[in-house]
């Protein structure tokens, strides 16, 4: 997840114009991302996705990550995280609207490789307020923003983190990857 130094993801109303993305950081999480088989989002960041990435490696003005990331997003098994949202036959995705602690632990006791979270700030404050994050891979930017929508809110009780590796990204982006330490 992208984050401003002072710990915001997005700005009031939403904003992400300030992250920097490149090259160097697509190659880097594209590599990681493709590991994981199971991408779980909030209904706004699912919308924004299903919106883009089916269609985006098929275009003709497609990058290379587009077109890695379009394919990934076309397999990968998507678990989407809403009240709202019905499941209308969508294809490859799960919607969880209710006993999310149950269905999160289910999931994460099936066969099969990393369950990668994706942006949805609201859906990050569930899963920390039920200790269902098992870590967090954050890309601190070089900014200050000063207000937004926090990564942190209404924590309840410690949570003891392991870095396992930072990375410093030529744009100034810093990798933070931590586990959460278990008691």
């Amino acid at each position: 997840m992208h984050m401003s130094l002072d710990g915001f993801v997005a700005g009031l109303n939403g904003e992400m114009n300030w992250i920097k993305v490149d090259e160097e950081i697509f190659d880097y999480v594209g590599k990681r991302i493709s590991e994981g088989d199971t991408a779980l989002y909030g209904r706004l960041t699912y919308q924004m996705m299903e919106n883009y990435w089916p269609t985006a490696g098929d275009k003709p003005e497609a990058s290379k990550h587009d077109i890695e990331h379009s394919k990934w997003y076309s397999k990968v098994h998507k678990v989407v995280l809403s009240k709202t949202l019905k499941d209308e036959s969508l294809a490859n995705t799960e919607i969880i609207s209710d006993n999310l602690f149950d269905k999160i632990n289910e999931i994460k006791q099936q066969a099969g490789n990393d369950i990668l979270l994706f942006g949805s700030p609201r859906a990050t404050h569930s899963l920390i307020q039920l200790n269902l994050i098992d870590g967090f891979w954050l890309f601190v930017n070089p900014i200050i923003l000063g207000s937004g929508i926090p990564l942190f809110v209404d924590v309840k009780d410690k949570i003891k983190l392991n870095l396992l590796n930072t990375r410093q990204f030529t744009s100034g982006v810093t990798e933070l990857n931590y586990t959460v330490e278990r008691q």
